[in-house]
């Protein structure tokens, strides 16, 4: 499977009006300016999907549904991606998956993401990467047991726009 990791866009302050909850945060102007100019640098490059999971937290849904729309595909929402979730119960969801789907794209929030990440390289539920946000990784994983992937490549933003 290859596993592509987005962070959400940037998002408004907890606090701010209609934002009392951290599930509540709603990307900014400049997080969907940013998140439109990776999904298109995604399109250029021709990345296929054959699964969009997002967490059901607003930023990272109106992150992963900018992408799904520029890239013509639906997309699901698991609890599995929402913020101090167990890492396994991501590998669980994914597994039930793994027949079907040969490029998955999970849409998530840090430090859970990175955590993921270093749980699926090297067995560790720790963070060894930076995933700016709106940024993207892809792993190629051999199997979904812990240990069992490779870092293909980490790009942040700047690097996704100068792609287009």
């Amino acid at each position: 499977m290859n596993l592509f990791v987005l962070r959400h866009g940037i998002a408004v302050d907890l606090g701010v009006k209609g934002c009392a909850r951290d599930s509540e945060r709603v990307l900014t102007g400049e997080g969907k300016r940013k998140v439109r100019k990776v999904a298109k640098a995604m399109k250029a490059m021709k990345l296929e999907f054959e699964l969009i999971l997002s967490s059901p937290f607003v930023r990272a849904s109106e992150t992963a549904e900018i992408v799904a729309k520029e890239l013509g595909l639906d997309l699901a929402f698991t609890d599995a991606l929402i913020p101090r979730t167990e890492v396994s119960k991501l590998a669980a969801v994914l597994a039930k998956h793994e027949d079907k789907a040969e490029n998955v794209l999970i849409v998530g929030h840090e430090p859970h993401l990175s955590e993921t990440i270093g749980y699926l390289l090297t067995g560790e539920d720790k963070s060894f990467v930076t995933l700016k946000k709106a940024g993207l990784c892809k792993l190629v994983l051999r199997s979904l047991k812990p240990a069992h992937g490779t870092l293909e490549w980490l790009l942040t933003p700047r690097q996704l726009s100068a792609l287009r």
